[in-house]
């Protein structure tokens, strides 16, 4: 008997700071036998804050700071779900969402951080401008700063920006934002006021590094305010607790840290700050599934500050318990480190630095700053997942190629199209669209009412999360019936479920299936059964059943004159060849999962307004594929102009380097039929035309005339991207479709 491929356990990280990127780290290296691992996260990269002031400064580029957790957690093997959590239900150890069902899990880590303290605040305007989340945090800046600098201030008149907050932080920023004040404000003059609650800067270190770091500021033109607190922030004006008032263009929280509202939420006990209650392995006093860590937990009698260094030696500690609690074991106490070394970017290639009570500067401090700060990045910057490289960062052979999934799996065209031909399939009275003259959807005469228009679809799984494949699946079937102005009114599910425990096993049909109702509800349609099998990987598909009240839009309707639109880019299939790979950048990640949970409804829906000829939906024989299938069946030809097919984030650079889908190369058979130029078949527009789409958009034929108005209505309706991409010509006996590089 096959071993269970579903894995017994379910490992969960909330957050991924410090403590929670170690764990990820280390499962890349060495996952935990059958044990799963998912990361939950509002955003899909990390940043480490040691390098932010740099950052501003210029020292590094943004993306230096970054942890790119789409790579990480493919390379790790990881499922990553990007998502609001709500709440927790420690009865049925669930993690809670507003937008997806519960996550089980067996060991939770909480690490989601602080966020700086409003105690007392009142705001009333939008100059604040927080520092968390630091995913953000460069480029909400920029844009404030832009927004607001470059607006025509009378002759002379001063940008000023106001810090809040007075550690280590908010001292770095204020050292480091002059660089970039200067690049975005060009020629206009600025000032900087640092404000801090404290009587002096950067509580926690001496007195000799807290006036050597006042003496630097103020140096630098700093206006430092002390022992001063932020009570209002009402137009464009920051006032004190002693009523005075400060002027300011954008003002920066960087103050102490306060416990998420999150963390009042799940139940758990905290302190009187918020954060939650932990016993020295890093357990939650009330509950030892799980595990609060960074600045998320406070340990029962121990005062620690909120600083990432106590962070960082919690992971070992983190990566050990994990283990221990899943094997039943007893796990290990964390010590605090008594003191640590302190390095204050000054962000003109110094640093002030503190250890063991001993304060010290100059450009040897930064050096040792970046060394260490670098060090520690290229830990969590290596994607190579582990079964190529074995640890060392690249690939010691060329791995067999992998299979994709999603539309990538399909069967390639030819080999459909000769087997198909062989069979001797028998006509049926009430069929009045079928094999004998094939379209996207089978068409039934039903007594006494409208045709029934139903289709089929299913697809290995393109991802690790089981309810955006449910949604994927349910897009993608319904998507035939509503390119031929069908209304889906039920769907029927396939589904083959890996092999394992009944409690794994119920939990992913559960998600898969609550992915696809939400779609099917929003079409309007029901799910009406199905069937489920075991099997060696996870499919899932849906039988589309469609009341056909409009005439058929038949994809063989095409007409001489006639534009084509596309509503959707292309790229979804390189893009998931290389998430399979981690080779996909977390910039990549949201586009892509948008596209694919774009319903085609609203488009469908639209093209009743407009004399539309022919449509069909791009799916896994590629744009060049289906458009063929349109142009024999019309029995025209047509031209499509490279320059416009609109392309999704990463899909050019991975296309240009060689990259694409395991279907690809049976999809190019279509090159027979095609007509380019030498220069144009080295694109990666070109190669995008064989490109398999999961979840693809329509190709609409319509009347040039209407082809700019409807564009602009698929516009408003949401698909930003719909485009003219070439137009219908006469046949003339030569090849079918004529590819140009020139734009409309």
């Amino acid at each position: 008997m096959m071993p269970p491929t579903l894995p017994t356990h379910d490992v969960v990280l909330l957050g991924i700071g410090h403590t929670n990127a170690h764990v990820l780290r280390m499962w890349r290296m060495q996952p935990i036998p059958d044990a799963r691992l998912t990361c939950v996260s509002n955003f899909p990269t990390a940043t480490y804050s040691g390098m932010l002031p740099g950052v501003l400064a210029g020292q590094y580029p943004p993306e230096a700071m970054e942890i790119d957790l789409v790579r990480l957690c493919a390379a790790a093997g990881a499922r990553l779900i990007l998502s609001n959590v709500t709440g927790l239900d420690r009865q049925h150890r669930e993690l809670l969402f507003d937008d997806r069902p519960p996550l089980r899990y067996d060991v939770l880590s909480v690490g989601i951080g602080s966020v700086p303290s409003r105690d007392g605040l009142q705001v009333a305007d939008n100059t604040l401008l927080p520092i968390k989340p630091m995913q953000t945090f460069v480029a909400r800046l920029e844009s404030r700063v832009l927004a607001s600098g470059r607006r025509r201030p009378p002759d002379g008149a001063i940008y000023r920006a106001v810090i809040v907050g007075g550690g280590v932080g908010g001292v770095e920023i204020a050292f480091c934002l002059s660089s970039r004040l200067r690049t975005l404000l060009a020629e206009r003059p600025f000032e900087i006021t640092l404000v801090n609650s404290h009587p002096r800067l950067t509580p926690g270190t001496t007195d000799a590094t807290a006036q050597r770091v006042q003496r630097e500021l103020e140096s630098r033109g700093v206006n430092v305010i002390l022992d001063r607190r932020v009570t209002s922030i009402e137009a464009s004006t920051v006032t004190l607790d002693n009523g005075q008032s400060l002027a300011a263009d954008l003002i920066l929280w960087a103050t102490s840290a306060a416990a998420p509202p999150l963390l009042g939420r799940v139940g758990l006990p905290t302190d009187d700050d918020g954060f939650l209650l932990t016993t020295p392995a890093l357990q939650s006093t009330a509950d030892p599934a799980v595990f609060a860590v960074g600045d998320s937990g406070t340990i029962v009698g121990q005062e620690l500050p909120k600083a990432g260094v106590y962070a960082v030696r919690e992971g070992p500690i983190l990566w050990e318990n994990i283990q221990r609690a899943l094997r039943g074991q007893p796990v290990v106490t964390y010590r605090p480190q008594r003191g640590f070394l302190k390095l204050i970017n000054t962000g003109d290639g110094r640093a002030i630095g503190e250890y063991r009570g001993f304060t010290f500067a100059g450009r040897w401090a930064w050096r040792l700053k970046d060394r260490i700060d670098r060090k520690f990045m290229a830990m969590y910057q290596d994607y190579t997942p582990m079964l190529m490289g074995q640890g060392s960062g690249r690939p010691e052979m060329d791995p067999p190629q992998m299979r994709c999934a999603g539309c990538g799996g399909k069967i390639g065209g030819t080999v459909l199209s000769r087997a198909l031909s062989r069979l001797e399939i028998p006509l049926h009275d009430s069929l009045l669209v079928g094999l004998s003259q094939p379209d996207d959807v089978a068409l039934v005469r039903v007594q006494d009412g409208q045709p029934l228009a139903a289709t089929t679809d299913f697809f290995a799984a393109p991802l690790d999360d089981p309810y955006l494949v449910g949604r994927m699946a349910a897009l993608h079937a319904a998507s035939d019936v509503l390119a031929k102005g069908a209304r889906p009114v039920a769907a029927l599910a396939i589904a083959t479920i890996p092999e394992g425990p009944a409690e794994q096993q119920e939990q992913l049909l559960f998600e898969l299936l609550a992915g696809g109702v939400r779609e099917l509800k929003a079409m309007g349609a029901t799910l009406a059964g199905g069937h489920t099998i075991e099997g060696p990987q996870l499919t899932i598909g849906y039988t589309i059943l469609a009341e056909q009240a409009r005439p058929l839009r038949a994809k063989g309707n095409l007409r001489a004159g006639d534009a084509l639109i596309l509503t959707k880019p292309l790229g979804t299939g390189v893009l998931l060849a290389a998430h399979m790979q981690a080779l996909l950048k977390a910039g990549c990640w949201q586009p892509l999962l948008n596209a694919m949970l774009r319903s085609n409804q609203p488009a469908a829906e639209l093209l009743a307004e407009f004399d539309v000829r022919a449509v069909t939906d791009v799916t896994g024989f590629g744009l060049a594929g289906h458009l063929l299938e349109m142009l024999r069946a019309s029995k025209v030809a047509a031209t499509l102009r490279l320059d416009s097919v609109p392309l999704l984030p990463g899909a050019a650079e991975l296309l240009s380097g060689g990259m694409q889908s395991t279907l690809a190369p049976a999809n190019a058979a279509a090159e027979r039929e095609m007509d380019t130029a030498k220069c144009n078949r080295s694109s990666a527009g070109y190669a995008a035309l064989f490109d398999p789409q999961t979840c693809g958009g329509l190709l609409i034929g319509v009347a040039r005339e209407q082809a700019g108005e409807l564009c602009r209505g698929l516009h408003a309706g949401g698909d930003e991207a719909a485009c003219i991409v070439g137009e219908v010509a006469t046949e003339t006996g030569g090849r079918r479709l004529t590819i140009l590089n020139s734009a409309f």
